[in-house]
């Protein structure tokens, strides 16, 4: 191995969070105070800058693309961004609001922060994550690095398979448009007292949405399509988690990925008590349960199930092979999430264009962190020897992916939202 071979920026920003999140856990007390210079490094900004860009996405108000920015000079962009922070000339732009169809006619609305937005938002990303992964708990899963919805759905089979007989499936309504900004700051503050890094959130915070000419602001809520709003929920959320752990944990088991959270329990006297301290911890937060879709669910009998993160999770009788009988968690696709996932997969194989693709290029762009999984199917599908029959048809092709992938996948597509 070359001891002087250049460090490429990704593995600078590696190098980095691994020191930032050393020191986080070795002192949880320890508050921050030099990293608004590490933000505006040029090689955390490269890595910001690829990161946005393997995201894809539209512009923001000012109308500037990521491919007029590769044809103006990548640097060049990314030394403005650079000296705009340094000398502390950076102000965010008001996020585009963008609606987009639902199935059920109405509209989803959608913000869009600037390229420029999104990048200096990934760089402050890069550096606060690794401080506050040292803080965040077992049951939290969405959005975190190394954890997925995969993880999340184990944890809870596994605790309703150990005697789980009762469900508190949660739902906060309006999470996101919601969250009090003055006490997500003073969460933020417990770890961080660097002043430029907390005026740059505020900012952030404060920069409103524009629609139709208007730019409206709120002092609730995280940034609008915020590249760090997904961190920032879960920094609101983790004073949740660790009072549940702290008060909680004894009536029952929590599993969290983002907003959406269950709490399993083995006795409908434990739920009642575990539903109460939920309430009660979110009054303290300022947010409100969903008064009907957060129920208690029992599932001790098989009659009754519940939906959490696209799966439906429901006791079943199995039977021993010596004949006994008992109760055993199955998890299987909901509804709307199959539908869904057939959706995606139709409008990937239907233009005439992908049917030159192998089932290996299509499982891969479904799902390209389990490259595993797009072996198997194509040793699974791949033509019989001989010329002999052996090739799938596209709608078996298509029924085939879609139930190997299904919560592998599950992450990408709560992702793209």
């Amino acid at each position: 191995m070359n001891a002087n071979r250049l460090t490429t920026p990704k593995e600078n920003v590696q190098q980095l969070q691994e020191k930032l999140g050393h020191a986080a856990k070795e002192s949880k007390k320890r508050r921050f105070h030099a990293l608004y210079d590490k933000v505006y490094r040029m090689d955390i900004l490269w890595e910001a800058w690829r990161r946005v860009r393997a995201n894809k996405g539209s512009a923001g108000i000012d109308g500037e693309t990521l491919s007029d920015i590769e044809k103006q000079g990548e640097y060049l962009f990314l030394l403005e961004c650079h000296r705009l922070l340094k000398e502390g000339r950076y102000h965010p732009q008001p996020v585009r609001r963008h609606y987009i169809p639902k199935k059920d006619g109405k509209q989803r609305p959608l913000g869009i922060p600037t390229v420029r937005d999104r990048v200096i938002q990934m760089a402050t990303k890069l550096v606060m994550e690794p401080i506050f992964e040292a803080d965040f708990q077992e049951s939290s899963f969405g959005f975190r690095p190394r954890r997925s919805a995969k993880g999340a759905l184990d944890r809870i089979r596994k605790a309703c398979n150990r005697k789980g007989n009762w469900v508190i499936d949660v739902d906060i309504q309006g999470y996101f448009d919601n969250i009090n900004q003055e006490k997500l700051m003073k969460l933020v503050e417990m770890r961080i007292s660097d002043r430029r890094i907390l005026k740059l959130v505020r900012k952030w915070l404060r920069a409103g949405v524009m629609e139709e000419g208007t730019v409206r602001r709120s002092d609730l809520g995280t940034p609008q399509g915020g590249v760090i709003s997904p961190l920032l929920a879960n920094i609101y959320l983790n004073y949740f988690d660790i009072l549940w752990e702290r008060h909680g944990s004894g009536h029952g088991e929590l599993t969290r990925y983002a907003d959406d959270f269950v709490v399993v329990c083995k006795t409908r006297k434990e739920a009642d008590r575990a539903y109460e301290l939920i309430r009660s911890i979110m009054e303290r937060l300022e947010l409100t349960l969903h008064p009907t879709k957060t129920r208690i669910v029992g599932l001790w009998t098989g009659e009754e199930g519940f939906d959490f993160l696209g799966m439906h999770h429901r006791k079943t009788k199995a039977e021993t092979s010596k004949g006994k009988v008992y109760y055993t968690t199955q998890q299987w696709l909901t509804r709307k999430a199959e539908e869904r996932i057939r959706e995606v997969v139709r409008d990937r194989l239907a233009p005439p264009s992908m049917r030159h693709k192998s089932i290996l290029e299509h499982v891969d762009w479904l799902n390209p962190k389990n490259t595993w999984l797009a072996e198997l199917l194509l040793h699974r599908l791949q033509p019989a020897e001989d010329g002999e029959a052996g090739l799938v048809h596209p709608t078996e092709a298509c029924e085939m992916v879609c139930k190997e992938t299904a919560t592998l996948a599950m992450d990408e597509f709560h992702r793209r939202g």
